[in-house]
């Protein structure tokens, strides 16, 4: 099985979660974009979706999916997304696409996190794919620094603007034997928007393609 394939199936068997009437949160990347596509064959049993990036919104719109925003719709049942890696415990790496903050607000706020990925992205210990961090741009190098000395190394990805009008730093040669506790000590640095690290809110559910 392809990586594509992979893709699309975990795409599709995320479909099974959709309920009639829900108002669906929608991540963003390569496998989401298939779940739109398979949501667009549905868009008539919802009531719609929160989008987590302007990428995403785009695609909903074309397909003619209602797109809401959270404030005005409060909790959702129900949150889809990718992932760049995935662990055994369910604890992901995500902001591949530059759009980690918004993923992981609608995350929040979701009851149900079904994480979506093709059979690559599963890892037994996170840190080989760089972790993105998102930083308010005037504290860019001042975070840096910081990062270093917790053993990171910080490359600033130029040219990318996050649609919050931030920064990404992504993070090479990490091992990340604690998540959770990584993720804690990165959200006290003073410049950072949001960390890669999905591990305080983990997934629920982590569909791979590979048995369905």
């Amino acid at each position: 099985m392809t990586n594509e394939e992979g893709k699309r199936r975990a795409a599709r068997a995320a479909m099974r979660y959709v309920e009639k009437g829900m108002l669906v949160g929608v991540g963003t990347g390569s496998t989401v974009a298939h779940f739109i596509d398979a949501l667009a064959e549905r868009k008539h049993d919802i009531e719609g979706t929160v989008s987590s990036s302007e990428q995403s919104t785009r695609q909903l719109k074309v397909h003619g999916i209602p797109v809401f925003d959270l404030n005005a719709t409060g909790p959702l049942a129900l949150y889809v997304d990718g992932a760049d890696e995935c662990d055994p415990n369910r604890f992901l790496i995500k902001g591949g696409g530059a759009a980690l903050t918004r993923e992981k607000i609608i995350a929040a706020a979701s009851k149900l996190f079904v994480c979506i990925i093709d059979p690559s992205k599963q890892v037994d210990v996170l840190g080989r794919f760089p972790l993105p961090v998102e930083v308010i741009p005037m504290a860019r190098s001042h975070v840096a620094r910081a990062i270093a000395e917790l053993g990171g190394q910080p490359v600033w990805r130029d040219g990318v603007v996050t649609d919050n009008g931030n920064w990404i730093l992504d993070v090479h040669n990490l091992r990340i034997n604690d998540p959770v506790a990584l993720e804690r000590e990165l959200n006290q640095i003073v410049g950072i928007v949001t960390v890669g690290l999905f591990a305080l809110r983990r997934a629920d559910v982590v569909l791979t393609g590979a048995h369905v």
